[in-house]
């Protein structure tokens, strides 16, 4: 099945949450027909988390491919870009939606969740231990109760003291998953370096040279790690993080071409649809419509 990703249907699926709740900044949800499956790109300001109960589902963020399979958590950020490729029939998951405004006015400590969300955004998936994944499913449980009370003052205040749990109990699990990732190879964290700045800087510069001198290093040595580590080029990552974050504009706006050529600081739109049809194949125009 294929589905384009509008803007009236991000509206409808928006809707179809809406109807689940709950309140406008957190949903809990665990029926799947509810979750639509994405084929192309789509960036959207909410956190979902998702328990997986069975089976798996593969997608990638911001370019990076991922699988998630039984007793895993998986979480994708705000602002962050996704796609699905694969969900397999017996997928039974989970799912904790969160909005940016919820993240931002959560009371929590900066010590400690500073490096959860870094790690998160690098590592999305966290495989859960038998005790690990009862205590979420309980934190979940807990939530979709209270939820479901009576709107009253003292409910928002559970949510959120509930919400904090959850989050602590990442924390631990973040923690004991940390201490088996110290060893990364060198080239990994060069690798993940690299890739930190392309999405700081995917708008202000497109040359391969610029992401070198930032990492004090020849633009010939950082091609080459690259190049052995992932089988791309630098400048192909570049160029992929470019594009997907245009086709997502292209296919989850009302923007129009001149002003996507813009936020992307191109210095044309002639400029931008050029570059667009010579990595993609087509133009803007003719992506947007497909």
């Amino acid at each position: 099945m294929t589905n384009d990703v509008t803007p009236d249907e991000i509206k409808s699926i928006e809707d179809r949450l809406t109807q689940e709740l709950i309140t406008n900044d957190l949903f809990v949800l665990d029926d799947i027909s509810k979750i639509p499956y994405f084929d192309r790109p789509i960036k959207i300001d909410y956190a979902v988390g998702v328990i997986c109960l069975e089976g798996s589902v593969e997608g990638s963020i911001n370019l990076k491919v991922y699988k998630y399979s039984k007793n895993d958590f998986f979480i994708m950020l705000p602002g962050q870009i996704a796609q699905y490729s694969y969900k397999s029939p017996d997928f039974k998951g989970l799912f904790i939606i969160v909005s940016k405004n919820f993240i931002d006015n959560f009371d929590l400590n900066a010590k400690e969740s500073v490096p959860v969300f870094f790690y998160l955004k690098e590592s999305p998936i966290m495989h859960l231990n038998s005790d690990d994944m009862n205590l979420m499913h309980e934190y979940y449980s807990l939530l979709k109760r209270v939820l479901r009370m009576e709107n009253t003052i003292p409910r928002m205040k559970i949510v959120r003291l509930l919400a904090q749990a959850f989050f602590y109990g990442l924390y631990d699990a973040q923690q004991s998953q940390q201490k088996t990732n110290d060893d990364k190879p060198k080239q990994e964290v060069l690798f993940d370096a690299f890739f930190n700045l392309i999405l700081q800087h995917y708008k202000d510069s497109r040359e391969v040279r610029f992401y070198a001198d930032k990492l004090y290093l020849t633009p010939k040595y950082l091609s080459t790690v690259v190049k052995q580590l992932t089988g791309k080029t630098a400048l192909e990552w570049i160029n992929d993080y470019v594009i997907l974050e245009a086709k997502s504009l292209l296919k989850s706006t009302n923007k129009s071409i001149q002003q996507i050529s813009e936020e992307l600081h191109f210095p044309s739109q002639s400029f931008f649809g050029k570059y667009f049809k010579r990595l993609v194949g087509i133009s803007p125009k003719a992506y947007r419509n497909i």
